[in-house]
């Protein structure tokens, strides 16, 4: 996966918005105010997703490219390689998968802002 497609893929979904709240490198998205994406866009080597916990330790078992979440909580975080093992069509699904878990844990009232999006 190259950065455009990343982008592309991240800030079609509703809800979402990008910035740079913690440095000039760091691109985050964000689906309605909560983080469900990051990476460093100068050098593009990974990416931090959310991840149910059971799913992300299997992940990490089956791919190379996916560890615990690099300055992230490791238990509920991968971080996961460009530059590796890892389809496109997985890196797609880990996206959706971090933007819907995301998005379920939010206040009932930005759900429903949310839904309204759709």
């Amino acid at each position: 996966m190259n950065i455009e497609e990343y982008r592309e893929h991240c800030i079609g979904k509703p809800g979402v918005t990008e910035g740079f709240p913690f440095d000039l490198n760091t691109l985050v998205f964000k689906v309605m105010g909560k983080v469900f994406a990051l990476t460093n866009v100068e050098e593009f080597k990974s990416i931090n997703l959310k991840c149910e916990p059971k799913f992300a330790l299997e992940l990490r078992e089956e791919y190379e490219g996916i560890k615990p979440g690099y300055h992230m909580n490791k238990k509920h975080w991968n971080t996961c390689d460009t530059k590796n093992d890892i389809p496109n069509k997985l890196f797609k699904k880990l996206i959706d998968d971090s933007y819907n878990l995301v998005a379920s844990k939010l206040k009932k009232v930005l759900k429903e802002e949310l839904k309204n999006l759709n």
